[in-house]
């Protein structure tokens, strides 16, 4: 799998989980993909402050990911 084809994925992954997100008042970004493996992301508005963003990011976030691409290893959140 190219580059493209992997930021692909994971951009439909995020496509997929982002109007749970949106219900919440937050989104998500994807910041960056590392080694084919790691998962940059940023979670923005009422997700900053939100005290489950993390249980958020590892059981909706990275589990979807994982879905769409199983090489990804882990989904790491960037404080802005």
């Amino acid at each position: 799998m190219t580059d493209q084809e992997l930021q692909e994925k994971v951009e439909a992954a995020l496509e997929e989980i982002r109007p749970f997100l949106q219900n919440d008042g937050g989104d998500i970004a994807l910041l960056s993909i590392e080694e084919g493996k790691t998962v940059r992301v940023q979670l923005e508005g009422a997700c900053v402050g939100c005290s489950v963003n993390q249980m958020t990011l590892k059981s909706g976030v990275e589990m979807t990911i994982k879905k769409h691409a199983p090489q990804i290893e882990s989904v790491i959140n960037v404080e802005a």
